[in-house]
């Protein structure tokens, strides 16, 4: 059984994915477009911006469907 970080090095750039990873006092999750994977670390483009997760942090990660389309006002 592969864990999430061989799913992750798996995965193409662009792929829309969830990662969760463990932070002090908890948990983290980077849900958006994975940009980079290297041998430390993935880059998820969110929302907010670029976030860098350290591979030795991730717990999960999971590839996501594309979010439904925004309705018209």
């Amino acid at each position: 059984m592969s864990g999430p970080v061989d799913f992750l090095r798996a995965c193409e750039p662009g792929t829309r994915v969830t990662v969760r990873r463990r932070i002090d006092g908890g948990w983290s999750d980077a849900l958006g477009y994975l940009r980079e994977i290297t041998p430390e670390a993935c880059v998820v483009e969110t929302r907010r911006g670029m976030v860098t997760v350290p591979l030795d942090a991730v717990t999960h990660a999971v590839r996501v469907p594309e979010p439904p389309a925004r309705r018209a006002r």
